[in-house]
């Protein structure tokens, strides 16, 4: 891989990792700047498997420091996480509750704003749903999303 193409793996990567972009939109970006196909592909996957594996270890964490934060003048921004933990507990529920691991997978797989892995990872965590059980979940519905949007973005941008 050249230094380029290696920067390219390195911005799609780090796209796939933040929050509401991830990987479904990483390979969308990556394609439509005329990156190479199988880099794109291999970068917005990494980010999905990272994200998958590291989220359900991290959010216990993130918890705690919110917590911590709410004595503090970052109240607000505690706040703030308090409030989108009650949105993803109420938007995750019904799908978890009725369909379990297939509505977690689901769930993320929809490439809509407000659901993919970082909410996916956050709705398994306040429902109580064991690491062992939502990370292949996540992993399974985040690659489903990047298929889901990566097949239309290849067919669009080759006519």
């Amino acid at each position: 891989m050249e230094e380029d193409e290696g920067m390219k793996f390195v911005e799609i990567l780090l796209l796939s990792l933040v929050p509401t972009f991830e990987g479904r939109y990483a390979i969308i970006y990556g394609l439509a700047k005329g990156y190479p196909m199988l880099e794109t592909l291999s970068a917005s996957v990494l980010g999905v498997l990272i994200l998958s594996i590291t989220l359900p270890k991290l959010l216990p964490v993130i918890d705690v420091i919110m917590d911590k934060l709410k004595g503090t003048g970052l109240k607000p921004f505690a706040d703030l996480y308090t409030s989108y933990l009650e949105r993803t507990r109420k938007k995750a529920k019904p799908y978890v509750e009725r369909w379990g691991f297939l509505g977690l997978m689901i769930f993320v797989a929809i490439p809509l704003p407000g659901t993919g892995i970082w909410t996916g990872a956050l709705a398994s965590y306040l429902l109580g749903i064991s690491e062992r059980a939502s990370i292949p979940a996540l992993l399974i519905g985040g690659l489903l999303s990047v298929m889901i949007t990566a097949f239309p973005a290849i067919g669009y941008l080759k006519i």
